[in-house]
């Protein structure tokens, strides 16, 4: 890959981008007034990383360093930015307009991350990934899969029996989904006679239903493992109405370790895709839905709204009120999600409010 050589002219004050990929990461440094100082690639370990910094450091005084995908690929580059207490910033991608006139190549994109990061233009502080909220994601992400996996076998030995010999399938086809699972796991063909459809039916009905046994023990270890380090995290917010171990852990995953890069309620609200969307032209002024945002954190907050709908007098009351008015159910449970956004961000930011205080 062609570089651009670094200019011997010391600069006083510079910006960095770079391009994240799993084996190499692109670098680039531009000076204050936006001019390409240098480009350069380097392996995506952390004997690069640091080769990477020096690099850059060489220009002038690093100010700032853009970063694509620090949640991602550029996680480790991050950590050791940080690390290094340099300000690093989260880029977007470059829209397709932008690419579609200047191009694509890995040194292309290093320099836009670079002058993003210089204009404050599609950024954001990203995400630690050092502390009790990485833990957690990783927990969630290990549950998510074996509950992902749990319901797909489920649907695979429901799909067997409706098309098993008619004596297997009279005996199964009436069974509870726990009795059925256990009557399955406890089958004994003759693995001998593996040639016959209904002894392999047996054999498969029995080889998925001890997965998925072993998934559910799975699941509930992972469970143990989630409620003490949610309930460590942040009580308070677990204790809220409506509000248990997986919506909790799912916002609190949303916000992130660092949740003071959350400016506000609305902020959050916003990342949550709870926040209506201005449509306004002219003599109309409208809103629009939000379909952006964390939609893990949406179906949460979706979640605790129906819980409240059904146990919460004070949201029921708000249901009756402003279905008078004219709202249909899903404009107010639109509205619910932003009012309960408000109050769960006030519970996510408490310690720091305490803090404060």
């Amino acid at each position: 890959m062609t570089s651009i050589t670094p200019d011997t002219t010391p600069v006083s004050e510079v910006a960095g981008g770079v391009d994240t990929h799993q084996d190499t990461h692109t670098a680039a440094v531009i000076d204050g007034v936006g001019r390409v100082l240098g480009t350069e690639q380097f392996p995506a370990t952390p004997a690069g990383y640091t080769a990477l910094l020096a690099w850059m450091r060489a220009f002038g005084q690093l100010s700032r360093v853009g970063v694509e995908g620090t949640g991602v690929y550029g996680a480790g580059l991050t950590r050791l930015l940080q690390a290094e207490h340099i300000n690093v910033i989260e880029i977007d991608r470059p829209d397709r307009k932008s690419r579609r006139f200047q191009g694509k190549s890995d040194p292309i994109d290093a320099i836009a991350a670079a002058k993003a990061a210089l204009a404050g233009d599609r950024t954001g502080t990203p995400k630690r990934r050092d502390g009790r909220i990485e833990a957690l994601r990783a927990l969630r992400i290990a549950r998510r899969s074996a509950i992902d996996q749990r319901a797909d076998t489920q649907r695979q030995i429901k799909a067997l029996i409706v098309t098993a010999p008619d004596a297997l399938r009279q005996s199964l086809r009436g069974l509870s989904s726990t009795k059925l699972i256990a009557t399955c796991a406890a089958l004994t063909p003759d693995r001998e006679a593996a040639a016959d459809p209904t002894t392999a039916t047996q054999l498969a009905l029995r080889s998925l239903a001890r997965r998925h046994q072993q998934l559910s023990a799975e699941i509930a270890d992972l469970d143990e493992l989630l409620d003490a380090l949610v309930m460590a995290i942040n009580p308070r917010l677990i204790a809220a109405h409506g509000v248990g171990t997986e919506i909790a852990g799912q916002l609190l995953v949303t916000a992130g370790e660092n949740h003071d890069r959350i400016g506000s309620e609305a902020a959050f609200a916003m990342l949550c895709g709870v926040a209506p969307i201005p449509a306004s032209s002219g003599k109309t002024t409208r809103h629009r839905l939000n379909r952006g945002g964390d939609r893990q954190a949406n179906a949460a907050l979706y979640r605790v709204v129906l819980c409240r709908l059904r146990w919460d007098a004070r949201t029921r009351a708000y249901m009756e009120r402003r279905t008078q008015d004219g709202l249909s159910k899903k404009e107010i449970i639109r509205c619910l999600k932003r009012y309960v956004a408000r109050e769960l961000y006030g519970l996510i930011t408490s310690k720091d409010q305490e803090r404060s205080a």
